[in-house]
Order: structure tokens, then sequence, then C-alpha cells
């Protein structure tokens, strides 16, 4: 399969590009991860007047959705830009509330706006002490809990904010809808795409002004080497993405979640190597993509799940 995104296409990711790379995304990363959420809540609003939240919403909702493919194009851009905030956990929000008609018209609206901010989890939710929707899965059901707990777990990401939903709340439905982990995976699969891409073209640029033995430690046959497997491994991941985009079958999102999670990690731990001592400093903004490729992997499916998920889904016979 060949896929090439369309014009239109190509035109959203330049112009959330765009908005990212002016709105200076690594500050209101750490001004989000210290618990100061002005600039942060203010980008949100933007991204979702740029229409990033829509295609997960159906037409009905005031959204553009379904549109898995726009979502993924978003979502790359978003990885790339290292933006804080629980965008996955609002995709995921809003296909598990329009598998419920009842409470959809009630709150997807606010979703797409930028409105609201919703989160979903389990003993623990991202973001759960600014988010104004808190979903929690348990025993099977949906439910809105009522709030989050003050108190904050910390993450190894710390633009990542773990906080503990209250207990009780309204029952919204007893069983989750089919697919809808499937838009947290994906959205997933393609922030890690775009977080390995980021941490690339960041290395790439450093190897090439880091100067050892008089020469860009960039010219060595084994940095190159390096470099060159950490590309692959992107490239190949970014069809196994938009290709599960296009099916939105279970085991091919699981598929683009491991590649893509898995060529991030790997960049990641390129990048660490090659930037030497200056890579652990978390003050250096490399930090915000290296801790995020590392947390995105296991979330919303772990590799070893996803790659089950990947074997269950295959059609019998050799």
């Amino acid at each position: 399969m060949r896929f090439l995104l369309t014009d239109e296409q190509r035109a959203f990711a330049a112009s959330l590009d765009a908005l990212l790379t002016a709105a200076g995304t690594p500050s209101v990363a750490r001004a989000w991860g210290a618990g100061e959420h002005t600039a942060g809540r203010a980008l949100w609003s933007r991204l979702a007047e740029a229409g990033v939240f829509a295609p997960a919403v159906p037409e009905t909702y005031e959204g553009m959705g379904p549109l898995p493919v726009e979502l993924a194009v978003a979502f790359v851009e978003l990885g790339r830009h290292a933006v804080p905030g629980p965008v996955v956990e609002t995709v995921l929000a809003a296909a598990l509330l329009a598998g419920v008609p009842e409470h959809a018209a009630r709150l997807l609206p606010s979703l797409v706006s930028g409105k609201v901010m919703a989160t979903v989890g389990g003993a623990y939710a991202l973001d759960g002490d600014v988010a104004e929707v808190v979903l929690v899965l348990a025993d099977g059901q949906v439910r809105l809990a009522p709030g989050c707990r003050p108190v904050v777990r910390p993450s190894l990401d710390p633009a990542r904010r773990l906080a503990v939903p209250l207990p009780g709340g309204e029952l919204l439905c007893s069983a989750v809808p089919p697919g809808a982990l499937d838009w947290a995976r994906l959205a997933t699969a393609a922030q890690a795409l775009g977080v390995g891409l980021a941490l690339l073209d960041r290395t790439v640029g450093y190897v090439r002004q880091r100067v050892q033995f008089g020469v860009p430690v960039g010219s060595f046959q084994a940095v190159k080497h390096r470099l060159a497997d950490a590309a692959i491994a992107l490239e190949f991941a970014r069809p196994l993405l938009f290709g599960a985009a296009l099916s939105m079958t279970p085991a091919d999102i699981a598929a683009a979640k491991v590649a893509a999670c898995e060529a991030a990690y790997t960049t990641a731990r390129t990048a660490l190597q090659l930037h030497g001592a200056i890579g652990y400093t978390a003050e250096y903004d490399l930090s915000l993509w290296l801790t995020k490729a590392r947390v995105l992997r296991g979330v919303w499916g772990t590799p070893a799940e996803c790659r089950a998920a990947v074997l269950s889904g295959r059609r019998p016979g050799p």
C-alpha cells in the first residue's frame, strides 16, 4: 500500500506546526508540569479552534468525525512539539461518550470547542486535577467521577500529572463501547511517532554542531549508523500508523502502536547517547521528549498487550 496525505491534510499539519512553533511549547510544558495551567489552557483553546479534537467527534455533536487519518495527522504534530495535557484522553473520552447518545449531546460539543477538558483513567487519571470531565473505567463500566483528589502523583514525564479520581459518580454505561480504546491507541501511536521525529531532528542538528577531534561528531560512521537505524524505524512506523487509521481494525492499530512507540523509544535512547552528558539534564529541552517517549510506550496498551492483540487478530493459515 502506498499512502500519501492529501493537500488538505498536509495543510492541516503545516498549520498546526506553525501554531505550536509560535506557542513555544517547551515552556508551556514546563509550566504545566509545575501546576501552572494558564498558558496550557490557552494553547488548548487554540488547538481546539484549529480542529484537533473535532475528527474524533461525530458531526451530530458539532465535530467532523469520525476522521481517524486527520486525527493521526494532528497527533503527530502534538508529539513533535511535546504538547502537554490529556490530549489522548480527551479523544478517548469523546469515543466513549459518542457511544452513549443520551450523554454525548450534553458533553461532546464542549470537548470539541475546547471549553471543557476531559480525561480518562482508573486508579489514576492524567491531569485529573485540571480536567472538568473525569471518566473512570472500572469493572467494565464507564463512570463520570465527581472530581479528583488534590493530591497529584508524580510521573516519569514531568508534564504528566496523575490525580486520584473520587469514588462514586454517575454511571454512563455498563460496558465500554466497542472500538473506543482503539482511538486512544491510535492517538498515542501518532503522538509517539511525532515524539520520535522531534528527537531525531534535534539529535541530527546537535551532532552537526558538536565538534570532536576537529570535526563534527555527525561525520563519524558509528553516529551515522545509530541515526540511520532510528530514521528507518520511524519511517517503517509511519505507514503502519496511517494504514491503521484507514482500516481502524484493532490488530492494525495495535501493530501501529508497537511500531511507533518502539521506534520513538529507540530514537530516545540514541538521542540520549549522542547528546552525551547534556542529554541527562532536566533543564535541557530534549528531556521533554525523552521522558514522553518512555511513558507513551506503556500507556493504553503495553508492547506485550499490543503484540498479543496483533497475534489474536491474525487470520488462520501460514
